[in-house]
């Protein structure tokens, strides 16, 4: 029998764990609050519910990980996380003690990527490139089945680009948590898209909100969502310019805005530098299991 392959979603506020069985189906698969705040309370945390899982499958399993910010290639640390508890800490070496075995690790939009070019929205496409469009704003990239990480372990953080083509009014941009100012997660995380709406409609409106309002002929909304297609046009030409992927998978929580899928392309022909472009744009078919299935497949694939 195949070793089943443990997946950990490592999430700002949730934790989840999900075991795949060889063709992807969930063995077993449970979500509990994220410990905050508290690293040594993270480890144990992960800790008891690989082990936990085990017990319960009565079996050892591959370990694979996805965790927001990245590890440092030159000192093994966390970098970036915007759980920051983790922060200069040696996640990887710290868990790999605690489990006492070999565990993959990647970040959660990397995870995103391998889960839909292996069994989802890019299956069988040779290049993929995955976005997270939720409360912050990472990108993925998997060629060949998998995860391009880069020399420096930043393969794909595409949120603390700038906006290409920024308009007038959109400069010199917000600042940003990373001390830049303009990255693209301030305007294309369902985050950004939130503040943008407070700013032209004049009070809080969250994302679903501002959809349903546009959809029903609410003219600010209206024009909210037409900015924010365009913007997210503009980021994604630059990554067709750039990568020229095969196909591009959306997740997180403002992929659910079904007029992107249609609208986005449309609009990302002018930045695009050729005659026509025919890159499909797809919604992730495993919506929010993506990231844990992805993190599974990776401990799984790091034993072949």
């Amino acid at each position: 029998m195949t070793t089943p392959a443990i997946g950990i979603d490592l999430g700002g506020t949730k934790t989840e764990i999900a075991v795949l069985d060889e063709n992807g189906a969930f063995l077993l698969r449970r979500r509990v609050p994220t410990v905050r705040g508290d690293y040594d309370a993270t480890i144990e945390a992960i800790t008891a519910l690989v082990e936990g899982a085990e017990a319960e499958l009565g079996t050892r399993c591959t370990v694979g990980i996805g965790h927001p910010g990245s590890i440092s290639p030159r000192t093994g640390l966390i970098r970036n996380a915007n759980s920051t508890w983790l922060n200069g800490r040696r996640l990887g070496v710290d868990l790999e003690t605690r489990l006492a075995r070999p565990a993959a690790f990647a970040n959660d939009a990397n995870c995103l990527a391998l889960s839909e070019a292996t069994d989802g929205a890019g299956a069988g496409a040779r290049a993929v490139f995955a976005v997270i469009l939720g409360t912050g704003c990472g990108g993925g990239l998997v060629v060949d089945g998998q995860v391009l990480g880069g020399h420096n372990g930043i393969g794909g953080e595409w949120g603390h680009n700038p906006l290409p083509w920024p308009e007038p009014d959109e400069l010199p941009g917000p600042a940003c948590w990373c001390g830049l100012h303009g990255c693209q997660e301030l305007w294309l995380s369902g985050t950004g898209l939130e503040h943008y709406a407070a700013e032209v409609i004049g009070t809080a409106v969250a994302a679903p909100a501002v959809v349903a309002r546009a959809a029903s002929g609410d003219e600010p909304a209206r024009a909210v969502l037409d900015r924010y297609n365009g913007r997210l046009a503009r980021g994604l030409a630059a990554v067709i310019n750039l990568f020229d992927p095969d196909v591009i998978v959306l997740g997180g929580g403002v992929s659910n805005v079904d007029e992107l899928y249609a609208s986005v392309p449309a609009r990302w022909q002018r930045h695009t530098f050729a005659d026509s472009i025919d890159t499909p744009l797809r919604k992730a078919r495993h919506g929010d299991s993506s990231g844990v299935r992805g993190a599974a497949w990776l401990g799984r694939d790091m034993r072949r």
